[in-house]
């Protein structure tokens, strides 16, 4: 084959390979994030929670195909610290210590360096993705109702809330993720424009050691990552 015969059918593959990469954008983008599915245990989160992480979430930009791919090339730098489900809405998200881009890509992170589970006001964020796919919070912005349950786990006990508040509310907002006296679970992720937020509100019911709790719980706590 001719130098330039060559040159013409690779040029021709890649425009075909660069086309079917913009054709199906959204789907390969969550695809990536819905695959990933890291290995979470007592001695991981226990790891984890000693690294440091980044907190400022003004600089957290919207999801694309290039960030998210970048987050799962760059995976083991995000610090996962937990899990966090919602059975009735078919909602599991592993918990990332911060909220930095590469967390949020594939993550729900907390918003506070001083954060416990079971302690004051735990807040998470996570992204609203669009499009009906019901992967990171998506799920919260769909489905989420007061009353269901919230589940948390540092994979050595499992802290049960219960949602009593669905609001949305102005971007500005920055109050609602501080530490409060009460025991509570704050959610934020974007309305479906990303012009506000929705928050979500759990107040604390109870905790129990991992191996105590329900074995759907269990489950929800621990297979399958970031819905399906």
């Amino acid at each position: 084959m001719k130098k330039k015969e060559w040159l013409r059918w690779t040029a021709i593959v890649v425009l075909f390979i660069v086309s079917l990469a913009l054709i199906f954008n959204q789907q390969i983008k969550y695809y990536l994030v819905g695959t990933y599915h890291p290995r979470i245990t007592q001695q991981t989160v226990q790891k984890n929670n000693q690294k440091k992480a980044k907190y400022d979430f003004s600089n957290v930009q919207d999801l694309n195909l290039q960030s998210v791919a970048r987050a799962r090339a760059r995976r083991q730098s995000i610090n996962v610290i937990g899990v966090i489900s919602i059975p009735a809405i078919k909602m599991s998200v592993p918990i990332g210590k911060g909220v930095d881009n590469n967390t949020l890509a594939l993550a729900a992170g907390t918003m506070r360096a001083d954060q416990k589970m079971g302690e004051g006001n735990y807040a998470l964020a996570g992204h609203n993705m669009a499009h009906g796919f019901r992967i990171l919070f998506s799920p919260l912005y769909y489905d989420a109702k007061v009353s269901q349950k919230i589940y948390l786990t540092d994979m050595t006990k499992v802290y049960e809330y219960r949602i009593t508040q669905r609001q949305f509310i102005d971007a500005t907002r920055v109050d609602v993720v501080n530490n409060t006296p009460e025991k509570i679970v704050t959610l934020i992720t974007c309305n479906k424009t990303g012009s506000r937020r929705l928050m979500i509100r759990g107040s604390f019911v109870k905790s129990m050691k991992f191996k105590q709790a329900p074995t759907k719980v269990q489950k929800s706590l621990s297979q399958g990552y970031t819905n399906h």
